[in-house]
């Protein structure tokens, strides 16, 4: 191994969604690049617009810090299984895997699927316990926790022998003793425990050979694809081989060829066997292809990942409103975005149909879902979605369904309410934990159970309960329906302008979708029906003028407020014969047939 390969370190840090994970590589970032004022802007790794909003990751992200003489790859991984493709395409990409869980929660079941994933590459691991400060937290019980979980998965004895660092991300302090009292303003132990229990890149000789792991989209360079040199070296503007998945073999010239330095990407001339690095030059890279010096055909093994458990319609928007807000709205336009998304997301899939504007994507779940929608509709694309259904298989005649591992965080005054709902959704209580007053609840339930699931669990714990899902296994399919949403829909009879006389009528029967003012057609639904039937309401009726009285009612009256229906809370809603008309200023639901 050469000198150059012993001042370096490529590693991962997983963690479940909301454990810190993000916070921690800021902290990272703030201890080694020297601004002594902190100005490195919080979750500055998570720069989608999306990821800001939300608090979650996404999509995977590299940096790259200086300590000691010595260059550390960072790769911050999604926390949420939705984007699990995230986390399996990165572990061939490193040496040693950081992973992060909660002082106060512990393992979670996203810990369980990275942890699966990082053991099977055989990658060592250095355990961060985070929020050591957090009320009712227990280092030790959560350091004990993932012991448990190891031994579990069946890990040797040597791999149960892992080094432990103690941190509080958000205030930027570490130690090796797990008490909160013994916390320093420094993240020294964690970058001192990277260099010593994280190994070197080990690199093989031979010809130059990069597989891409990660792709994005930049408007001056065009696709810009991130993976790691596992071998030989490369340099700007030499022309390479790209090995695709089909078999086939494009030659491309590298027109430019960057490193990571903290937050930036900065061109270099020249990499080396064991770097990190993003490469441009062509706009037909795809996630898992290998690039190899020109005219070798060298092939490093395609990336195996986890197969979508969840199916969803995407059509052209036909309502009677479609080209009133977006610019993109051809079926053209539209393939051609969901060509681009295949490129840089291997958790998804696409198939065509019997109609040229309609197309099947298959997925990890309804957030997997909603983000690429959301993407969508912000880039000025208007079209329509189904509502999700699982994809069943058939094994030896017999039909089999994915199954949820559903861990419901909930008061415990609400307990019982939840655990009344995933029954009725097919779910099995498998074990009940409370503590601080908040009762967690894992279940297994089949994954048809759960869609549609998170407006209702909002409802019952009024707002502030949090649930995780993660794929569990394919079993034998269960002959029963499952109770999802109870209630109809209310829809408009005719095609016009909300009025406040119309509301008044109607206010009574269900929840309204919309205010007065707003624009409505035929077929659109503008509220959920208190009973199980669908009921056609005229929304737009005005008010006869025939007195004074009449005349001054409409102005007086205060109507309850209506309900604004995110896009996930709109997911969940719709029905089998229902869809949504996705648009860059709406969101409208309707019946699939006007």
């Amino acid at each position: 191994m050469s000198e150059t390969m012993m001042n370096k370190r490529n590693v991962a840090i997983i963690a479940h969604v909301d454990h810190g994970k993000t916070s921690l590589v800021n902290e990272l970032i703030k201890e080694t690049n020297g601004l002594t004022n902190r100005t490195v802007e919080e979750r500055a790794l998570d720069s989608n617009e999306l990821e800001k909003e939300r608090g979650i990751t996404i999509l995977a992200k590299a940096t790259s810090i200086y300590y000691k003489e010595t260059t550390i790859n960072i790769v911050d991984t999604p926390g949420h299984a939705d984007f699990g493709g995230e986390v399996e395409r990165i572990m061939g990409m490193v040496d040693g895997v950081v992973i992060v869980i909660d002082a106060f929660e512990g393992p979670m079941p996203q810990t369980r699927f990275v942890l699966e994933k990082a053991l099977a590459y055989q990658l060592p691991l250095l355990t961060v316990v985070n929020k050591v400060d957090r009320k009712g937290a227990n280092p030790k019980q959560a350091v004990d926790q993932l012991l448990d979980l190891l031994i579990e998965l069946g890990v040797d004895e040597e791999q149960l022998d892992f080094p432990v660092v103690y941190t509080s991300a958000l205030n930027g302090t570490s130690s090796y003793l797990p008490e909160a009292t013994s916390q320093e303003k420094s993240m020294k132990p964690v970058l001192d425990l990277i260099l010593k229990e994280m190994p070197s890149p080990v690199v093989q000789t031979g010809d130059f050979q990069f597989q891409i792991a990660l792709v994005s989209y930049d408007n001056y360079l065009g696709q810009v694809a991130i993976g790691r040199v596992f071998r030989g070296s490369i340099k700007s503007g030499e022309t390479v081989s790209l090995l695709q998945l089909d078999g086939k073999v494009r030659q491309f010239r590298i027109s430019k060829l960057f490193v990571f330095k903290n937050l930036e990407r900065v061109p270099v001339i020249e990499a080396f066997a064991g770097d990190i690095v993003a490469i441009s030059g062509c706009d037909e890279m795809t996630v898992g292809e290998t690039i190899t010096k020109l005219g070798t055909t060298d092939c490093l093994p395609v990336i195996d990942v986890q197969e979508p458990t969840m199916q969803m319609l995407f059509s052209i928007n036909d309502s009677p409103f479609a080209g009133q807000d977006g610019s993109m709205l051809t079926m053209r336009k539209i393939e051609e975005r969901l060509l681009r998304e295949l490129k840089q997301d291997v958790s998804l899939k696409m198939y065509s149909t019997d109609s040229p504007n309609k197309w099947l994507l298959y997925g990890r779940g309804e957030l997997h879902f909603s983000i690429l929608i959301e993407k969508m509709r912000r880039e000025g694309f208007e079209f329509q979605v189904s509502s999700a259904s699982v994809l069943e298989k058939e094994i030896d005649g017999k039909k089999y369904e994915p199954f949820e591992k559903v861990i419901a965080r909930a008061k415990e005054d609400f307990s019982g309410a939840v655990i009344e709902s995933l029954s009725q959704r097919g779910g099995l209580l498998q074990e009940m934990e409370v503590k601080e007053g908040q009762a967690y609840l894992t279940f297994s339930i089949p994954t048809r159970g759960m869609i549609g699931y998170l407006t209702e669990f909002l409802t019952l714990t009024k707002g502030t309960g949090i649930f995780y899902q993660q794929f569990d296994s394919y079993q034998l399919a269960k002959n029963q329906k499952y109770l999802t949403r109870k209630t109809g829909s209310l829809l408009s009879k005719y095609t016009g302008v909300v009025t406040t006389y119309g509301l008044e009528n109607i206010e009574d029967r269900g929840t309204l979708f919309v205010n007065a003012g707003d624009k409505v057609y035929e077929g659109m639904i503008i509220g959920e029906h208190h009973q199980s039937s669908d009921l056609e309401v005229n929304i737009t009726r005005k008010r006869h003028l025939n007195n004074m009285h009449s005349a001054t009612k409409e102005a007086t009256y205060v109507l309850r407020s209506t309900k604004q229906m995110t896009l996930e809370e709109s997911m969940s809603f719709i029905k089998e014969n229902e869809c949504a008309e996705v648009t860059p200023l709406e969101i409208r639901l309707r019946k699939y047939s006007l």
